[in-house]
């Protein structure tokens, strides 16, 4: 009985894997086709925008638009399809893993699946947290 839950659980996985990573796909294909500014070229713009917003020190108006469209990309909810899809190939992991070993006790390489889950939640609380920065954002403007 275990051994065919966890072989449809594994394919469960792999299919919820495959869409949010196109959906990601997507997404980042849109992101990329757009057009660049100058403050974004550069290294860690994103980063030094958005402390400033967090520490609430004054920014200058590109800047702001720039704030702006950095929270807007991260409250998408297709932003959430590329921890999705991590989340989705930790299970596919996991439960394939234990598919194939027909429910024998789990081995350290079961476990491995573990990792990119909770990468995956690392980098959903990040997206969430960039993204609560707009109810301020809306106050500097």
């Amino acid at each position: 009985m275990s051994t065919a839950l966890f072989g449809f659980l594994t394919v469960v996985a792999l299919a919820f894997a495959l869409v949010f990573g196109a959906i990601a796909g997507v997404y980042v294909k849109r992101l990329g086709d757009r057009p660049t500014t100058p403050i974004r070229e550069e290294i860690g713009s994103a980063k030094k925008v958005l402390t400033k917003v967090r520490k609430r020190q004054p920014v200058s108006r590109d800047e702001l638009d720039f704030a702006k469209q950095i929270t807007a990309d991260r409250s998408s909810l297709m932003t959430l399809s590329i921890p999705g899809a991590l989340f989705s190939v930790g299970c596919f992991y996991v439960f394939g893993s234990l598919y194939h070993l027909h429910g024998a006790t789990p081995s350290e390489r079961t476990f491995l699946g573990v990792f990119p889950m909770l990468a995956s939640i690392n980098f959903t609380t990040q997206i969430l947290r960039s993204a609560r920065l707009r109810r301020r954002l809306r106050k500097m403007a």
